[in-house]
């Protein structure tokens, strides 16, 4: 049952979530927050996962409330009337005195051949579905707060390269001046530089514009106003670059243990099947023990004494059976055969999807181990290439025409890097929800991340 409640996944991450005022909160914390702390913020003020959990509490009093049928049903009643004697003459019509009485019955299920138990069965699994409902409404809130974390995280990278590719173009800008003045060069190497200039501006403006736009969409998630600002701390540059991954085998046999959906789907089967049971079950007789004391007064009102004519009481058992309901119960019986089927159904193509999943994010998360890799070795090759070709241009054994070719492609290679980077974080948080443990993954992201901020 430790599954359901959920509540324990969000005790590790949650520093935010302990402080008392985070769910009214109406400014973003002014210090830097780590990826941990956004999820606990986010988790502590997200109405979604705030709902999901009343749905779950809900369940469980449904569920609390099935118990109800193995305890005795106990009634008190009282009543207080006065009678009128009517008559042809009308000098005779009276009121007669105030009667009193009251009653206290109770009665006691004995046996239902099952029917109880089964109903009860249905009870605890439709619960265990709604924990394993809001254990996929956390994990996929989660994962949204970390893919929109590093899209920001990517925006600021390509902000700050944005900057650099400006610095310089600026140089080159600068450079083609001073050359043009000593008549090394002709006017168009300057105006080529200034187009350069002008195209890194608008780039720079651009990357301002998506970094506000990533900013505005993570400060959402956690329901704060998107103008706000928010800083958030960048990972390492190497973790998650050569970070291991079980083989494929033992994250499908991970998910068949983990992955809520998969969980909950069974647990609906099992709700279905136990609802069947307990249809059926309605056709069988079921045994009561009833009881019952009662005292009415009729002549001495408002005075409560114990007298063989003034208390009665009753005790027996009962059995009742039906005979026939319209054909309702057969149709009902049919009817929740084939919920049992659906549901059988129903876990079958959830277990085909789930297990596609994981095999996508594995596949997507061995590529951008190799793409990250690509994008590493491109971005050293064209730092490289636009740093000769930036000497070569100001000794004049190059054209502007190649520095401008190689600062586009250090670029472009700036970016790709940026994004192949934080691709793979997100890739590994994907393989994580595919298998329904994104609780260790961010375990182990701040594990790996405090090991490399020591070093």
């Amino acid at each position: 049952m430790n599954k359901l409640i959920y509540i324990l996944f969000l005790m590790p991450f949650c520093a935010m979530a302990s402080k008392p005022d985070c769910a009214v909160m109406e400014s973003v914390p002014e210090e830097e927050l780590k990826l941990q702390d956004v999820v606990g913020l986010g988790l502590c003020r997200n109405p979604q996962t705030a709902a999901a959990y009343k749905s779950l509490q809900s369940t469980k009093f449904n569920k609390n409330a099935g118990y109800s049928k193995y305890l005795p049903n106990v009634s008190l009643s009282g009543n207080a009337t006065k009678k009128f004697d009517a008559a042809t003459d009308k000098r005779e019509e009276h009121w007669n005195d105030w009667n009193y009485g009251a009653s206290l019955s109770a009665s006691y299920l004995i046996f239902d051949f099952g029917k109880r138990l089964s109903e009860m069965n249905q009870l605890l699994a439709t619960y265990r579905a709604a924990g394993f409902d809001f254990s996929e409404t956390i994990q996929n809130y989660v994962y949204g707060l970390i893919g929109s974390y590093y899209e920001l995280l990517n925006a600021d990278a390509d902000v700050k390269s944005a900057k650099s590719a400006l610095t310089v173009a600026q140089t080159a800008k600068d450079t083609a001046d001073k050359k043009f003045k000593a008549g090394a060069v002709a006017k168009a190497d300057v105006y080529k530089a200034e187009t350069t200039l002008a195209n890194s501006k608008l780039a720079l403006e651009r990357a301002n514009n998506n970094r506000e736009i990533a900013k505005g969409a993570l400060l959402t998630k956690l329901s704060f106003p998107a103008n706000q600002q928010i800083k958030i701390a960048d990972m390492p540059s190497t973790f998650g670059s050569n970070a291991e991954i079980e083989n494929l085998e033992e994250l499908i046999a991970l998910a068949r243990d983990k992955r809520p959906d998969l969980l909950k789907a069974t647990a609906q089967k099992d709700a279905a099947w136990h609802k069947r049971n307990s249809v059926f079950l309605q056709n069988t007789p079921s045994f009561k023990l009833n009881g019952s004391v009662g005292w009415n007064d009729e002549t001495l009102p408002g005075v409560f004494e114990t007298h063989p004519y003034k208390t009665s009481g009753s005790i027996g058992v009962s059995v009742s059976m039906p005979i026939f309901t319209g054909f309702s119960n057969l149709y009902s019986s049919r009817a929740a055969e084939a919920d049992y089927e659906r549901a059988q159904y129903n876990e079958q193509e959830i277990t085909n999807e789930a297990m596609l999943d994981v095999f996508t994010a594995y596949q997507n998360y061995k590529t951008a181990q190799n793409v990250l890799k690509q994008t590493e070795a491109l971005l050293k090759s064209a730092t490289e290439s636009e740093r000769v070709s930036a000497g070569m241009y100001k000794v004049g054994r190059s054209t502007m025409l190649e520095w401008q070719t190689a600062q586009a492609e250090l670029v472009d290679a700036r970016k790709q890097n940026n994004a192949a980077k934080y691709d793979l974080f997100i890739k590994r948080a994907a393989v994580a929800l595919a298998i329904g443990d994104i609780k260790s993954d961010l375990e182990e992201m701040r594990n790996e991340g405090g090991e490399q901020n020591k070093k």
